[in-house]
């Protein structure tokens, strides 16, 4: 009875824990973010026959971006070409050796590297051995001086640490919670050193006892059951609201991150939605009520999309796409003064494809939902969703015109603008514009086309509702 009780007290002392951890992470980690000064990293990438040199430049770039926006300044860069990442190391030995020593030679300066950021995601195998090679010749000088090893990370707990200091309501706290448990649950042996057996069965058999790693993923994989459980409350709350916000059109900002979404959801809603030069500057999914002319409807504002978008993020905020699933009309925005704009383009059309896909075969897979079972002929499919490309940031545009005698392949970077403009209205037709949302260029022609495309919307559904449209005189 007496170990019976100290189980269930370990237990809820454990627990408690765990339900603490973040925000806890979150205070430290803010706390920081706004004390410290900017930290030094050296990125590495990855040059495979699935990714040429060129490609791996421009993800290194992006990396760089989410550096900075993670208050971290990039000061080397390692690139090595492989038919495959390496199972134990991502890179070569002779490449890490490369990047131990440019670390070390670095150690005693006052600009000392404090992390190497990898541009994929590093298996746990991966991960343990680069902090043991790169923190190999530093081990007894921690521990004598208390100084700081070197941090690994990689691509995915660098954007999730970009969340965790942009998440704002419950339900992206929520959702980043669940997908940092996530990534963290196959890693806990880097984290924990008291690997020791506790003392196992009842009072006249005592076994060998759960590892102290065993119960912390037992109550790791309890929390996440928790917060998943949390997630489909909040998602019912969120569809309630939809439910509720009457006969209007529903119009969704869709894209890359940091192409504008949110500085043209400011213009046209006249709203104080957050915007700002770094990636996933909204991470939170924002809904406002616009009138345009006599017409109403609703803008949503949702999270952009990235490259190499990890799957525990995918997981998690696949509900966020309810927005953009039960939109009548999608605005994808598109920054065309990137250099790989139709690469990004593509990108985020695949991601709510495959995303909105699963959805579907989801509720329509669900036999115990009456409802879903009902509506499954009425269910929109992601082909039918009505779409406006919106080419943002033509006042950033800027191109190299070819000489006459030059007779390499024209790139994109020699395309002029107007040469855009025909090729993506010849290919779209009506459903695209070009426009400056900081500028205010042609701003009053993207009104007037959400006008006449959401009239057409709104005359098709309701068409016993037309005295928002009559002219009188």
């Amino acid at each position: 009875m007496v170990n019976l009780v100290r189980i269930k007290i370990k237990y809820y002392l454990c627990t408690l824990f765990y339900k603490q951890f973040y925000t806890t992470a979150k205070q430290l980690y803010t706390t920081l973010y706004n004390t410290m000064g900017k930290l030094n990293a050296v990125l590495v990438g990855l040059i495979t026959p699935n990714q040429n040199e060129e490609r791996t430049k421009e993800y290194l770039d992006e990396l760089a971006f989410l550096a900075d926006t993670n208050n971290t300044t990039c000061v080397k860069r390692f690139v090595q070409r492989l038919d495959y990442p390496n199972t134990s190391t991502y890179v070569g030995e002779g490449k890490l050796q490369e990047i131990n020593q440019y670390v070390q030679q670095l150690a005693d300066t006052d600009d000392f590297i404090d992390m190497v950021i990898f541009d994929d995601e590093l298996s746990p195998r991966q991960l343990r051995n680069i902090e043991k090679a790169l923190n190999a010749h530093n081990q007894n000088e921690i521990k004598d001086n208390h100084k700081q090893p070197v941090r690994v990370i990689d691509r995915t707990i660098l954007i999730l640490e970009i969340f965790l200091h942009r998440a704002q309501t419950s339900y992206a706290k929520t959702q980043v919670e669940m997908a940092h448990l996530q990534y963290m649950l196959p890693r806990l042996t880097r984290m924990w050193s008291h690997l020791d057996r506790q003392r196992g069965g009842g009072t006249t058999s005592r076994g060998m006892g759960e590892t102290q790693i065993e119960a912390d993923k037992r109550i790791i994989g309890q929390r996440i059951a928790l917060l998943r459980e949390e997630l489909k409350k909040i998602d019912r709350q969120m569809a309630t609201q939809r439910q509720n916000r009457g006969k209007m059109v529903r119009v969704a900002l869709v894209g890359y991150t940091n192409v504008g979404k949110s500085t043209i959801m400011n213009l046209i809603s006249k709203s104080e939605v957050f915007a700002e030069n770094k990636l996933f500057a909204t991470l939170d999914t924002t809904v406002r009520k616009v009138t345009i002319e006599n017409l109403p409807f609703l803008l949503s504002d949702t999270v952009g999309f990235i490259r190499k978008l990890p799957h525990h993020l995918v997981e998690s905020f696949k509900s966020t796409l309810d927005e953009v699933r039960e939109a009548d009309l999608l605005i994808h925005v598109v920054d065309i003064s990137h250099p790989n704009f139709e690469e990004q383009y593509e990108v985020v059309e695949e991601t709510i494809n495959e995303l909105l896909t699963k959805q579907t075969e989801i509720k329509e897979a669900d036999p115990w939902s009456k409802k879903q079972k009902s509506n499954k002929k009425t269910e929109k499919t992601v082909a039918q969703i009505p779409r406006i490309v919106v080419f943002n940031k033509i006042d950033a545009f800027t191109y190299t015109p070819k000489e006459e005698d030059d007779l390499t392949p024209i790139k994109r970077e020699n395309i002029s603008l107007e040469e855009l403009q025909r090729t993506w209205m010849s290919k779209l037709h009506d459903d695209c514009i070009f426009i400056s949302a900081r500028q205010k260029i042609n701003i009053d022609e993207l009104k007037s086309l959400f006008y006449d495309r959401i009239k057409a919307i709104h005359i098709q559904r309701y068409p016993y509702n037309d005295f928002l449209f009559q002219q009188y005189e």
